[in-house]
């Protein structure tokens, strides 16, 4: 109790004694941050360059609007300060609010609930810990009928699963890691894999998808638009640098980068790899090139030679853990080409971390090219150097140019 705590607050019952974190307090504190990590916490609940920690009002973007994240420091009045253990369990198991609102799943309960119940525990205490932050975040409000949260329930019968974590008892422990990582904390089908129209799961998992303005690649072993060339040291790499020998993360993917896979052990992060290496592989068909001497491509040809040769090299190569290789890069050869497109008007900066602090970032390029100059661009990235994808049209890019509220080529140019 404090020294200076007088008769009176004790007779009248207005101070309690101060308990400090036992040892086993601390220690579950210390691999709850950790599950908090790999569970990637901060990239949705901390607004982009802010300094409010966990403190929410990120705006997470989803085909059917943009949804808020909440304040999840213990702040009493804005953020879970006054939620019991089993209440934040309902919410990161089974996406119900305090008062038992139905949450929308861009909180990713449907992964969470994979989550052991050690590494729940584990988890409460430590955001318990963190910093209180004042923060009152915006309230979401989705058009009609998506702002009625009682049609949740209808989501949840057709694709919630209250099924914990199932070891496969034919694959190895490693495998097993990689899997509870993957299908859990870092919850990668999410934006990985693609949705019906109401937003469930199909039953293509980790083939890729698109969550927003960006194209989340095919992460299975396809050797065309996956990941099959890749090494496991390679996957590791991607994971804990940022990049490889192709690619470079940029857009949401970096931001994983920065705050989660790369803070991850390497027993866990060689996990990942090998259960990647092993998910079945979406067998894509390629489809033949479009051929070199089309109006489009030779358009798309002189926008590159003139604009990107400098990074990313007259063969596509790029420069190693700075500017991505193209020549290969099955996350070009998508069908789905909002990636390219987005960083071609947007530009972008590839992930920060302690293994390559030199985070590259390439210019918006949208007030330089026109739509048909960026999709030609766009179509000769696909189709050079070996690679094969469908082309990129003009109202594709005026389509993205208008969703990201990016101007129009500059008169002149």
């Amino acid at each position: 109790m404090n020294g200076d705590t007088s008769a009176d607050d004790v007779a009248n019952n207005k101070v309690l004694t101060r308990q400090l974190p036992t040892a086993a307090d601390a220690a579950a504190i210390e691999r709850g941050k950790y599950v908090a990590i790999a569970s990637d916490c901060t990239a949705c609940h901390t607004m982009t360059e802010s300094k409010l920690s966990l403190a929410g009002g990120y705006l997470i973007s989803t085909p059917f609007g943009g949804i808020y994240s909440s304040n999840i420091t213990p702040d009493v009045e804005t953020g879970i300060g006054n939620w019991t253990e089993r209440d934040f369990f309902r919410a990161v198991r089974h996406g119900k609010g305090k008062q038992g609102e139905n949450l929308y799943p861009a909180m990713p309960y449907n992964a969470y609930v994979k989550l052991t119940d050690e590494d729940m525990h584990d988890l409460w205490m430590y955001m318990r810990s963190v910093k209180p932050i004042h923060h009152q975040v915006p309230e979401t409000d989705l058009g009609f009928p998506f702002n009625i949260r009682l049609i949740m329930m209808g989501w949840n019968l057709l694709f919630f699963r209250n099924d914990s974590f199932q070891m496969d008892l034919s694959k190895s422990a490693e495998w097993n890691r990689g899997a509870y990582l993957v299908e859990g904390p870092e919850h990668c089908a999410v934006c990985h894999t693609p949705k019906n129209i109401i937003g469930g799961d199909s039953s293509k998992y980790l083939q890729g998808s698109n969550p927003g303005e960006w194209h989340a690649p095919d992460i299975t072993p396809d050797p065309y638009t996956g990941i099959g060339l890749w090494s496991e040291q390679q996957v590791i790499d991607y994971l804990k640098l940022g990049s490889n020998h192709v690619a470079v993360a940029s857009g949401p993917m970096a931001e994983a980068v920065t705050n989660s896979t790369q803070h991850l052990t390497d027993t866990d992060l060689k996990a990942i790899a090998v259960y990647l290496k092993q998910v079945p592989a979406s067998k894509t068909i390629r489809p033949p090139s479009i051929a070199p001497d089309t109006a489009q491509m030779k358009i798309g040809e002189n926008v590159y030679s003139a604009n990107c040769t400098a990074c990313h090299n007259s063969d596509g190569k790029g420069i190693p853990n700075l500017a991505a290789s193209l020549a290969g890069n099955p996350g070009l050869m998508a069908d789905d080409a909002s990636s390219i497109i987005t960083t071609i008007l947007q530009g972008g900066r590839g992930a920060v971390t302690v293994g390559n602090p030199t985070s590259a970032a390439m210019p918006s390029f949208a007030w330089k090219l026109s739509d048909e100059q960026a999709a030609a661009a766009a179509t000769y990235l696909r189709n050079s150097w070996g690679n094969a994808a469908g082309a990129v049209s003009a109202d594709e890019v005026a389509r993205a140019r208008a969703e990201l509220k990016l101007p129009a080529q500059m008169a002149g140019q």
